[in-house]
This record gives structure tokens, sequence and C-alpha cells, in this order.
């Protein structure tokens, strides 16, 4: 992407490096406040209305609410979210990876406003960086309650089959924000993506091609013209006789066969 090399040339000195350790660090802060006092959870959320009455920090809470209210899958899910943000950051550069991380902040906070829904948590942005990392590593093997061995490519698959789903049977604001988490996945893979399925599909139809000039190669006749050389495969409505004037067995269409020089003996055809 030129325009991000471009900015990254111009201000990628003021990227936020090790984003994700940060946003973990926030997590687990919102998860001891919430132990704490559960009944301001609602604080964290992403609500347009109460935005609107002056609340503007809800812009960034939405973020640091915690995946979940258990301490071992809150552990779990956290560390996965870290090794999946590291990474990206490691492959992309830290300026490439806040700009996919904001993308997906605000498409989500503009699907909230649009649907005027609450957003209760980052689960549609965290699933967003899980996208990414599933494009840029499909055959990384994620060791699921540390029992399970699947490939990151067919959890991607499930959560587009999941996306597809929800697409066709959810409200509105589910709608929007699925919209809102692939924004930023389609303007960073939207490319690769257009140019992969053209070039697949034009291998697909080389490849037909060829296996059909391999049988036509292939593909034995029975009769061919002495003159032209056409056999029943290039004419199924092509009758063929044998010149009883020649020497030897030569066969003709009937183009050809009261219309050829008779061959003799010492003839070579």
């Amino acid at each position: 992407m030129k325009l991000l090399d471009q900015l990254n040339r111009k201000i990628g000195r003021y990227a936020i490096r090790n984003l994700m350790l940060y946003i973990i660090v926030l997590n687990v802060a919102a998860f001891i406040f919430l132990y704490t006092a559960p009944e301001l959870g609602g604080k964290l959320a992403l609500n347009p209305y109460l935005i609107r009455q002056g609340e503007i920090w809800r812009l960034i809470t939405f973020v640091a609410y915690p995946p979940s209210s258990s301490p071992l899958f809150l552990a779990f899910a956290l560390y996965l979210y870290y090794m999946i943000g590291n990474t990206l950051e490691n492959q992309w550069g830290s300026f490439k990876f806040n700009v996919y991380y904001l993308l997906g902040v605000l498409g989500i906070i503009a699907s909230a406003f649009i649907s005027n829904s609450v957003i209760g948590s980052a689960f549609y942005l965290n699933l967003s960086l899980f996208l990414a990392f599933a494009r840029l590593y499909p055959d990384f093997t994620l060791r699921i309650f540390f029992i399970l061995l699947v490939k990151m490519k067919w959890l991607a698959w499930f959560n587009w089959a999941l996306f597809g789903l929800q697409l066709i049977q959810g409200s509105a604001a589910d709608r929007a924000a699925i919209i809102a988490t692939l924004l930023n996945y389609f303007i960073f893979f939207g490319k690769d993506i257009v140019t992969n399925t053209k070039s697949a599909s034009t291998g697909y139809y080389r490849k037909k091609a060829y296996q059909s000039n391999m049988k036509s190669v292939h593909k034995e006749y029975h009769h061919k013209c002495t003159v032209c050389g056409r056999t029943e495969l290039d004419d199924k409505d092509l009758e063929f006789r044998y010149c009883s004037k020649c020497h030897g067995y030569h066969e003709y269409c009937m183009d050809h066969l009261h219309d050829h020089v008779h061959i003799k003996g010492d003839d070579q055809v």
C-alpha cells in the first residue's frame, strides 16, 4: 500500500510500539475494576446516546472491556490476543499495525452510531486481528484449550461462516458490526484477494484447456484421409473409403476418393 508507506515515512515515528501490550494491560485493569465493582461495567460500553451526552471516554474504554469474567479463560484470550497482535506488528511494523487497529476502532464506532446500538466489548475488533493473522499465517497451528490442535485457516473459515449466518439472520446492529469488522481487513487485503482470485481463475481455465487438449491429442482415430489428413475426430460426418487402384492400403475421405493421384508401388506418401 503506497499511501501507508508514504505516511509511515512522514509520521511513522509517532506510532505506538508494542500497542497490544498496552491493550492487554487495559483489559487486566478493567477486569480488576469490574471484579471489585461489577455494577460499573456499563460505564465502559460504547453507547452512542451517552457519548452525545458528554461521556466521551466510552469511545476508548470499550476496547478495554475484558473478553471474559473467568480468570482462566481471560488469561488464555489475552495471551492469544497478545501473540496475534505482536506477530502482526513484527510482520507489518508498528505504524501499519497501529493503522489497522485504528481503522477497526473507527469502524466499530461508526457502526454503533449508524445502528444506534450499544457495543459492550472489542470482540469484533479482536476478531479482525485474528482474521489478519490467519490470512498471513494460515498453517499456524493453535492448541485450543491446550488439547485440540487446529490450523488458523480452518478457524478463519469457521468465523467467515458465522459472519455469513449473522449477516442473514442477525439484527441491523450485528450486520453493522460485522461490516465494520471487515472494513480494515479488506482495506489491507482486498487487493491481494482480488489478485489471487483472478490468478486462481486463470490457472483453473488454463488447466481445463490443457486437459482438453491432451484428451484430443491422446484420442485415437480409426480413419485418416491420405490427402488432407482429416480424421473422423475432425468431423463425425466424414466418410472414408479405401482406393482399390492405389498400391497398399490407402484411405481417402469422400472429397478426395475420386480426386487424387493413385499411389504406385514405388511411390512414397
